[in-house]
């Protein structure tokens, strides 16, 4: 009876779960299904087999892999450095962390612009130090979108890790090191694989901001590098094809999904061979 009990406090949470997030995400694909003779998966079959799509969704892709590996090899040795620094000095450190957060994205790429752009800070100096001779096209690539999603989602890896890397006792790295490890062998046979729980969480955020991120694809990427999520707005908004946009909603749903199975089992089995 005690049991039945807790599992009645479950109720209003699956309530306001199922009406404000299940019931929207269904209402949105469904339409994508429909045809005018019914059920039908002909949408989906042309979408992957157009080129235009194609190239969309793997700049996307290619996009958000970039950015999750960049922030994993910059996010555990900075969570490890936080994590093993003086109380006063780790508050500092995770306040600098979370600092870019508290701005808002379209700011954040707006001062991107004014860096990269062909009259920014790193062309004016590159060419006044003569290591270039005109300005060169950094803004409106891929490489301009990386940049801004580094920045704008490395705080949420670090901050993923940081609890993770306090859970590592130092008597492990001392002990790897008595035993003739230098300290980049003790990190990367021991912190590094105990360090994958945090790394897991840190992943799966990381790639479905970076794939389904709007401002900062739009700004620093401009009409020249769509994204899945520009391309969505773009026919929701501007030419009304909620059909399309539904059809695009339902392959990054799926996607993201996939993507974060795909990222806790591959984590797991590194977890379990110790790298």
């Amino acid at each position: 009876m005690k049991n039945k009990s807790i599992y009645l406090l479950l109720i209003p949470g699956l309530i306001v779960i199922s009406l404000f997030l299940f019931l929207p995400i269904l209402m949105t694909t469904l339409p994508s299904f429909i045809g005018d003779t019914g059920l039908t998966l002909g949408r989906y079959v042309a979408f992957f087999k157009d080129d235009y799509f194609m190239s969309i969704l793997t700049r996307t892709l290619r996009i958000g892999i970039i950015t999750t590996i960049i922030c994993v090899l910059l996010g555990v040795p900075v969570s490890f450095y936080v994590a093993k620094s003086s109380p006063k000095l780790k508050g500092l450190l995770l306040a600098a962390a979370i600092f870019p957060q508290l701005t808002d994205s379209v700011v954040r790429s707006f001062a991107w612009m004014t860096i990269l752009g062909k009259n920014g800070i790193i062309n004016t100096l590159l060419v006044s130090t003569h290591i270039l001779h005109e300005p060169q096209k950094f803004l409106y690539t891929e490489s301009a979108i990386i940049v801004g999603s580094v920045y704008l989602f490395l705080p949420l890896m670090i901050i993923s890790m940081v609890g993770v890397m306090d859970s590592i006792e130092d008597d492990l790295i001392e002990a790897a090191e008595s035993l003739g490890a230098n300290k980049f062998t003790a990190f990367l046979k021991i912190i590094f694989p105990l360090s994958v729980p945090g790394m897991i969480v840190g992943s799966v955020l990381v790639f479905t901001g970076t794939f389904t991120a709007y401002t900062t694809p739009q700004l620093l990427g401009g009409n020249q590098n769509t994204v899945l999520a520009t391309l969505l707005y773009q026919k929701a908004m501007t030419l009304n094809d909620w059909t399309q946009a539904s059809v695009l909603s339902t392959v990054m749903i799926l996607i993201t999904l996939t993507v974060m199975f795909g990222i806790n089992k591959f984590a797991s089995k590194l977890y379990e061979r110790g790298v």
